[in-house]
């Protein structure tokens, strides 16, 4: 059983991050900002992303 929930949280933690990451792709190209939740899912601080100047 223990097993089992592990499994499902390891699941649901990747589904999460999956879905952050095409977030953050998407806002990118939109050229819009970000959620700052979906950056710090993917680890990323969200005050450094936003003194990255893009091109």
């Amino acid at each position: 059983m223990n097993t089992t929930r592990h499994t499902l949280s390891a699941i649901g933690s990747f589904l999460d991050m999956f879905g952050s990451a095409v977030a953050v792709s998407r806002a990118v190209e939109a050229r819009k900002a970000p959620r700052a939740s979906d950056l710090r899912t993917l680890g990323i601080d969200p005050v450094a992303f936003g003194r990255v100047r893009r091109g």
